[in-house]
């Protein structure tokens, strides 16, 4: 099905339609993407958002879920087989290519990634044999090496592994390997899903009820041992002391996206956290570290990556829609707009955001995961989630060749 993405260009802050300007934004990073995203990389024709050529893992899944409105769907095949071709024996995969981070494993979203791929094209032949079993020994790889205290809860090797690069305050420094992220296991919930539904779609039925009934009591394990009942919140876990470490982080709302939390606990966090603006609801959110938690700044220092506060269009996107799943409609449309404003008003896709001031920061030009910001509240409008696992049709954009 396509789509007139006009209709759902809105508006800027002065009240002044967008639809020009969306259009043209959106052909700026297509043509960056061709021209400066795409490579030959280990004998095959891969891409990221990336200007100096780095591969990621998590950014893969939304640079590709991205890539769907315009019918190309090659680079979840073709990116997965990259990383899984470097894998090791252990089923260790490392989360970069160029530069091989090797103690920080591919965050999970390498089977949603696959699956994104199977769905658009009807077609997971590819994974069977070789790649269906490295997917195994990727995933077992978590739960074996990063589990050392056997509550079946894994663990970052870092704030660095978790992708929220500065947020040491949580996760770490490299190496601390202690971490049991709230969002790291929202993040497996989510992957041992979409391994059910590769399992179904490849014949593999006992497999499958395998996946989805571990994914399942991931969902009750993260429920039971990081919320807080007291504060109305998830709490990333310390292994070695065996105790919540109580910092309010974007982390703790991620079991809002994997479907973990009750309606009960689910409405404590939206209304008592997400929404809250003393703490994630700022001008622009979401702010990724709470505003009243030590260590929140916003304007970058240096050339780090500032997760302490800033805002980034990955994490809004997946708590949009875990809104949209809980039935928060009105909170999910106002993050909708406000990230729709953030993205459209600058002159150029950016890296990440100020979440006070709405200013872009990183990396500019930038094609990567931020481009899910320009579709979010259309994405409201009709009710689309192109992260459904279920999902069998998937919607374009009319008027944009991508050439990819």
């Amino acid at each position: 099905m396509t789509l007139d993405i006009s209709r759902y260009a809105g508006t800027d802050r002065t009240g002044a339609c967008r639809g020009e300007v969306l259009e043209s934004r959106l052909q700026e990073v297509l043509e960056h993407i061709r021209t400066r995203g795409v490579s030959i990389c280990r004998g095959r024709e891969v891409m990221t958002g990336y200007s100096y050529g780095e591969f990621y893992d998590w950014d893969l899944y939304f640079e590709t879920l991205f890539l769907s409105y315009f019918g190309v769907n090659k680079f979840c095949r073709n990116n997965v087989e990259m990383f899984l071709d470097a894998q090791e024996p252990s089923g260790f995969v490392a989360r970069t290519i160029m530069e091989p981070r090797q103690r920080q494993h591919f965050k999970p979203f390498l089977a949603q990634t696959a699956l994104l791929g199977c769905l658009q094209t009807g077609d997971c032949r590819w994974l069977e044999g070789k790649y269906w079993a490295r997917l195994k020994r990727y995933l077992h790889y978590w739960f074996w090496h990063c589990d050392a205290d056997k509550n079946g809860l894994c663990y970052w090797d870092s704030a660095d592994h978790s992708g929220m690069d500065n947020q040491c305050l949580r996760a770490g420094e490299i190496g601390t390997k202690d971490v049991e992220g709230v969002d790291l296991n929202c993040y497996l919930v989510q992957e041992l899903d979409a391994m059910g539904h590769l399992g179904e779609l490849l014949g593999h039925k006992e497999e499958a009820a395998h996946f989805f009934e571990h994914a399942q009591q991931l969902r009750t394990k993260v429920e039971e041992i990081f919320w807080d009942e007291a504060d109305g919140f998830y709490y990333d876990r310390s292994e070695e002391r065996g105790e919540l470490i109580r910092v309010k982080t974007i982390s703790g709302l991620m079991p809002l996206w994997c479907g973990a939390a009750s309606p009960e606990r689910a409405k404590r966090l939206v209304q008592e956290h997400l929404m809250n603006p003393r703490e994630f609801w700022l001008e622009y959110p979401v702010a990724t570290w709470a505003k009243n938690e030590k260590g929140y700044y916003q304007q970058r220092k240096g050339g780090e990556c500032n997760w302490m506060g800033c805002t980034w269009i990955p994490t809004n996107y997946m708590l949009f829609h875990g809104l949209m799943e809980y039935g928060f409609k009105k909170e999910a449309g106002m993050l909708a707009r406000k990230t729709y404003e953030l993205v459209i008003s600058e002159s150029t896709t950016r890296e990440y955001y100020n979440a006070e001031n709405g200013c872009g920061q990183g990396l500019s030009p930038f094609w990567g995961w931020s481009t899910l910001g320009y579709l979010m509240l259309m994405e409201w409008t009709i009710g689309y989630n192109p992260m459904d696992h279920n999902r069998r049709e998937f919607f374009t954009l009319a008027g944009f060749s991508a050439n990819l």
